[in-house]
């Protein structure tokens, strides 16, 4: 397993193919761990790792307190998670590299793009996450922990999260449940804080992360002055609104937009929309 010193935190990393390099920000909500390329919605057919890989350097990762990266408590917003892709690509010597993000990756993505365009080749956004259900059901999470460290404590947040190391999926483990659960040393740190300061800092994390009720991830007077090749593919449910993609559209100028039905995205057809937006901005 490869790791990465990014900002003082170990991320978990690796690098499959050759040729022009891609970051990728995987989806998942806040389990975005590189085995989502392989195994959730059309990934599990695509499988970008051995596909893309054949002409493309792609780099994948676990986005911190995801999966087997450290964690930190502090605040986190989206440019917090652009400048941990920034700081991975420092660390592989990689000035520039296309940059695909789906899910909530795709804000993490577009963030990365507004905080970093000269180094952002292409922008590929796939199903990005958004609309009014998303912001109510993402706010709701961190409500429900909060409430959770109010009745129970930090003890029963820690054993909450070895129980099921996932935020997204059980809220009484917290944002830093697999951190919790993989690194004893943070546990024990974990154990020692200030109970109202860290259910103070959820809070206006969570309101940060879901602050509008398109797509979160930069402000659109910032995406509006993004000069940077974007391709975005919709996608159609509550954590995925097409409204959500269609503000992205309007937003990023000349962003190529594919009116496609989920029915309509098959795996062969969503990697050959990748591989030929690559290729057409590799030439």
């Amino acid at each position: 397993m490869a790791y990465a010193d990014v900002n003082g935190l170990q991320v978990h990393y690796e690098v499959h193919g050759s040729g022009p390099p891609m970051i990728m920000m995987a989806p998942g909500a806040f389990d975005a761990t590189i085995d989502k390329w392989s195994t959730t919605s059309v990934w599990s057919q695509v499988r970008p790792l051995e596909t893309i890989a054949q002409k493309y350097t792609c780099i994948a990762y676990d986005r911190r307190e995801a999966g087997l990266s450290e964690g930190r408590i502090e605040h986190i917003s989206w440019p917090t998670y652009a400048a941990e892709s920034a700081g991975l690509l420092d660390r592989l010597g990689i000035d520039s590299a296309f940059v695909i993000g789906g899910c909530m990756g795709a804000s993490a993505a577009f963030a990365f793009a507004v905080a970093y365009p000269q180094r952002t080749r292409g922008l590929i956004l796939h199903w990005p996450m958004g609309g009014v259900l998303l912001r109510k059901a993402g706010l709701k999470r961190f409500e429900d922990h909060q409430q959770f460290v109010a009745r129970n404590g930090l003890e029963a947040v820690m054993k909450a999260a070895r129980e099921t190391p996932s935020f997204w999926a059980a809220p009484p483990g917290g944002p830093w449940a697999p951190v919790i659960a993989n690194y004893p040393e943070f546990a024990r740190s974990f154990a020692e804080l200030d109970v109202d300061r860290y259910a103070a800092l959820v809070g206006v994390i969570g309101k940060g992360l879901f602050d509008r009720d398109t797509a979160p991830g930069a402000e659109p007077e910032e995406l509006l002055s993004l000069k940077v090749p974007t391709m975005i593919i919709p996608g159609h449910d509550a954590n995925h609104a097409t409204s959500a993609a269609r503000y992205l559209e309007e937003c990023i100028p000349d962003a190529v937009y594919h009116d496609l039905s989920l029915d309509e995205q098959t795996a062969d057809r969503v990697r050959d929309l990748i591989m030929d937006f690559l290729d057409n901005l590799s030439k």
